[in-house]
Parts: structure tokens; sequence; C-alpha cells
């Protein structure tokens, strides 16, 4: 089709560009996420903050070498990153969760899949107990918001866990899992005694 002046050509990607989740009061515009904390008064992402923090130097070479195909493979990564976290907090709330749907086809990647089941050896060795999901958290002190994957606790200690699929543990993950933290605290009252990085692509751990 012809495009001509005044056309929306982002319109068919519209959906994928701008989306609200009520349940987490959370806007996703772009590569921006804010949270609606107050009529009127929206908290910009933790994630959003720290993308503007340098990574390192194996994703700036990678960067460089994908050139123009980077945010075709992030948006990629971005939805097997999502499958994995959804199939994550329904296996802590006990659901069975199967590669094949009743027809014998299959639901999930083979890479997928692989860091599912990662998961669940994770989550089976060590059993921890669930005390918060998938949390909206914000910090009015300090004017930001997010949401932390899981709280439990471990052997008498609470964690702040975080789900990570990523290629590599950068320095920003630390500075993540400490904002929620301290939002945390703020917002609900929960002390956070450790936090942890539940790494799924480790390749030798």
């Amino acid at each position: 089709p012809m495009i001509k002046q005044g056309m929306n050509i982002l319109k068919e990607n519209a959906k994928k560009r701008l989306d609200f989740n009520p349940e987490l009061k959370q806007i996703n515009f772009l590569d921006r996420r804010v949270y609606k904390r107050s009529e009127g008064v929206y908290y910009p992402s933790v994630t959003t903050i720290l993308q503007y923090m340098p990574k390192n130097k194996f994703f700036d070479t990678w960067l460089k070498d994908v050139g123009h195909n980077a945010d075709l493979i992030m948006r990629k990564a971005g939805k097997e990153g999502t499958q994995v976290h959804e199939a994550a907090e329904r296996l802590i709330q006990g659901e069975e969760i199967s590669w094949m749907d009743d027809y014998g086809n299959a639901k999930y990647s083979q890479l997928v899949w692989e860091m599912i089941l990662k998961f669940h050896e994770f989550w089976t060795t060590y059993n921890p107990k669930p005390v918060a999901l998938e949390s909206f958290v914000y910090s009015d002190e300090h004017k930001y918001a997010g949401t932390a994957d899981i709280v439990c606790e471990i052997e008498g200690e609470t964690w702040l866990l975080d789900i990570k699929t990523s290629n590599s543990i950068h320095k920003s993950y630390d500075l993540q899992l400490a904002s929620y933290a301290v939002a945390l605290e703020e917002c609900k009252g929960i002390k956070i005694d450790r936090t942890g990085i539940v790494w799924l692509k480790a390749h030798s751990r």
C-alpha cells in the first residue's frame, strides 16, 4: 500500500508499542515504562531509569555485531523472558506446566522450556515459601516504581529474587534489586534480608 501524508504507519504496531496493565498500574510506551502512583502522578520504572546505565563491554560488542537486528533480537528475547516469568509464577502457585498442548504441539521453544526446567529445579531444591509474587512497589521518597518478581522465605530469611533470562548478568541488576528492596520496605513494610538473581541462562551452573 502507498504511504500518504498524514497516515499513521505505526497503527498496526500500536498494541505492541503502547499498553496498560491495570493490575500492576503499568504503562508501557516504546522502550519506556511508567507506573501510575495516584491520579495524575506517574513514576518511572526502575528498569527505565537503569537503561541509561552502561551494560558491559560484551553487550556493547554484541550491539555492534548485530547492528540493525538488535531491536528484533531484543523483542524476541523479551517475549521469551515473559513466557518464562509467567510459567515460573504458575509453578510457584502449584500449577503443572507441560511442553506440549493437547494436540501434541510445542507451547514453548526448546530454549524457553530449558529455562523453565531450570527454574523448577531451583524451586524444588531450595523449597522457598512464597510471600509475594509480581508485586507493584514504589518509593514516594525517591520517586520510582517497579514490579518485584518474587519475595519468599528461605531458611528463615526474607529474600527478594529476580528471574533473569539474559545472556549475561549486568551490574544494573544489583541496583534494580536494591531499589525494589527499599521500595518494598517503604510501601509494604517488608524488610528484605537478602537479594538474589535466578539466572536461567547460565551455562556452567
